[in-house]
């Protein structure tokens, strides 16, 4: 015992005289490390320079000082020379459709989304339901957004739109919930052609006691609180906070239900009666609520300019295939049989419902960042339509923070995708763009894209290139075998 004793402080004593090193840092195998970043926290309205970003697999996995790159061994390595990584954006209100013949081409416009630096859009319905679905589920390309879908949309009987489920009791519209329970669709639309009101109302509550988000067009004969107060997540399109700002909504609607009015002498009619302090009171309401507005203000405004506006020569065109672009004729035909009053009505009502989106802003309504792109709604090209949306925004008076929080923030967290999106954080998903400038000082900075991370997959400035090319010549491909039908 006394040898083992002496022995053991002959080791201690050596250890106390040695000197010390220091412990290693284990290095870390990620996939991608992008250095000499400034990160941009869209929530906190800041940015931090020479910051370095390391991910794996689709994961963050670290946002760190710069001078800690040696921690980690990467697959690849990216010095973004200070440039400005934000959160990939949003789309939050896009339509996939235009019928089977179309798909195609809806497939295609995948990748014009993500080269704009889209990285998930909210598709808001179409006709080609169960292919969306498909799509969320199994992208059609490894450049696709992610993308969160209502699946068929809920309507009334016999309505005007395609691929719908048509509902005329309030057990048609228990079915149509189950059934998209059973799609797993990532909330519930609902529209107004030809839905009785009361199935309206009953299908926003149905909806909410099954934990489902809903969004809607509401109909005439409901005021917009009344959907709000059943329970409405998000109401698409802002000439309906408009509607809502009328001292005379409730009278209005009802004359435009006797038909006394047509749809867009009655929208005339809102905008006349538009009044300031009735508009206040409804949307502080809305914030209490947490009913959202998703504005798709760059396709209305869009279509209200169709008499102003020459599109032929938009570069847009050139993106988007010839069938999807044929869709467009409809509201071109219309918005041109127009007469004088009606064109000057209808851009009265545009003025005052842009007037909406600060007072909105002002009463702490959630702004849902959504363009309308897609088939049908004309010259609104995905990907680049939501930079005029952004920009558009701004014009009225919103910050450029506050409109990119209503796609790389408060999008996600509407589609409670908060925890996942939203920030450059450990432990978010890797779908971020790299920008020239800075997104908060200038919102159009978000065009001046660098480099785009696709679910991890860093896409280069020359891969960008290349995939445009390539989307130019499928378009130019389709052109050439194009054959319009009689409906074109």
């Amino acid at each position: 015992m006394r040898h083992f004793l002496i022995a053991a402080a002959a080791l201690l004593s050596a250890c106390a005289t040695a000197p010390l090193t220091a412990v290693e840092t284990p290095v870390e195998t990620i996939d991608l490390l992008l250095t000499s970043a400034t990160v941009v926290d869209v929530e906190k309205g800041t940015t931090t320079p020479d910051q370095l970003v390391a991910v794996r697999g689709g994961d963050i996995v670290a946002v760190l000082p710069e001078g800690q790159a040696s921690r980690y061994r990467a697959a690849r390595t990216q010095d973004l020379g200070d440039r400005y990584v934000m959160p990939g954006l949003w789309d939050m209100h896009v339509h996939f459709g235009g019928g089977e013949t179309l798909i195609g081409e809806n497939a295609e416009l995948m990748p014009l989304y993500v080269v704009n630096g889209v990285v998930a859009v909210r598709d808001a319905a179409g006709d080609l339901a169960q292919q969306v679905l498909d799509w969320r589920d199994a992208p059609p390309t490894p450049d696709s957004p992610r993308i969160f879908t209502s699946g068929p949309k809920i309507e009334g009987i016999a309505p005007v739109w395609k691929g719908v489920i048509e509902t005329g009791s309030e057990a048609d519209v228990d079915a149509a919930l189950d059934r998209l329970q059973a799609l797993r669709v990532d909330f519930v639309k609902i529209t107004d052609n030809t839905l009785k009101p009361e199935l309206f109302l009953y299908a926003v509550r149905e909806a909410k006691k099954r934990g489902m988000k809903t969004s809607a067009h509401i109909p005439a004969s409901i005021t917009v609180l009344e959907a709000a107060e059943a329970g409405l997540s998000s109401i698409e399109h802002l000439d309906y906070a408009m509607k809502a700002g009328s001292k005379d909504e409730a009278a209005i609607a009802a004359d435009y239900l006797a038909g006394k009015y047509t749809y867009a002498q009655t929208m005339r009619r809102y905008a006349d009666t538009f009044d300031v302090e009735t508009a206040r009171r409804v949307y502080a309401r809305l914030r209490e609520l947490g009913t959202a507005v998703s504005p798709t203000l760059y396709g209305s405004t869009t279509l209200a300019n169709l008499d102003l506006d020459d599109h032929s020569h938009d570069a847009g065109l050139a993106y988007v295939g010839p069938g999807i672009r044929a869709t467009y004729a409809w509201r071109v035909e219309r918005a041109a049989k127009a007469t004088p009053q009606q064109v000057a009505d209808r851009h009265f009502v545009k003025d005052v419902t842009a007037r909406t989106l600060p007072m909105l802003r002002d009463a702490g309504v959630t702004i849902l960042t959504g363009t309308d792109a897609g088939f049908l709604n004309s010259f609104n090209y995905p990907g680049f339509s939501l930079h005029d949306e952004l920009e558009l925004y701004v014009k009225l008076g919103l910050t450029s923070r506050e409109a990119l929080m209503g796609s790389v923030v408060d999008g996600p967290r509407f589609l409670n995708q908060g925890e996942r999106y939203g920030a450059v954080a450990a432990g978010k998903s890797a779908d971020l763009l790299v920008l020239e400038a800075d997104p908060l000082k200038d919102v159009s900075a978000t065009r001046r894209i660098a480099d785009v991370v696709l679910r991890g997959r860093l896409i280069d400035a020359d891969e960008l290139e290349r995939m445009r090319g390539e989307i130019r010549a499928r378009v130019v491909a389709r052109n050439a075998d194009f054959t319009p039908s009689p409906a074109s």
